[in-house]
């Protein structure tokens, strides 16, 4: 039964090897991700404390929710710069593109979540994940590019 199974497992194993190597498909996630952030931010400035407090926001709040939604969103692009091929190999050029893209993945995290708790406020989380997939969907892309980073891309290492 395994001599059955072996030409089936080479099959299967050459296939996975002529398929070609595309290391920059992040980009795909990452810059409608981050280039949505950037419009949301911006559509917020100059920065007015009252619009924040119409939604039960206070001030100080209100001014990292402006500027960070548009920080977070170029940090995403600029921390993607560092996956291109000729910039990773520089280890400490990977590794600071690596940490930018962590944090901006984070503060997006951060700022959705705040959004879903003070002004959304859904009734159940299912029901939340049901509804609003858009601000779901920012949520989970922040989460993504928090816990992975840069090192998705990057095939070699070297710190």
């Amino acid at each position: 039964m395994l001599i059955q199974k072996l030409p089936t497992y080479f099959t299967i194993r050459n296939y996975w090897n002529q398929l070609p190597d595309f290391s920059l498909s992040h980009i795909l996630l990452r810059v409608p991700l981050a280039l949505l952030f950037i419009n949301q931010g911006l559509s917020k400035l100059p920065f007015d404390a009252a619009a924040g407090q119409a939604m039960g926001i206070s001030p100080l709040v209100w001014w990292f929710v402006c500027y960070g939604e548009v920080a977070a969103g170029l940090g995403l692009l600029i921390g993607g710069l560092a996956t291109i091929p000729k910039i990773r190999d520089t280890a400490f050029l990977a590794v600071l593109g690596d940490l930018i893209t962590r944090f901006s993945g984070i503060v997006m995290c951060c700022v959705v979540t705040g959004i879903i708790w003070t002004v959304i406020k859904p009734e159940s989380l299912l029901n939340f994940i049901l509804t609003d997939y858009m601000h779901f969907s920012l949520w989970a892309g922040g989460l993504y590019f928090g816990l992975r980073g840069n090192w998705a891309v990057a095939i070699d290492k070297k710190i």
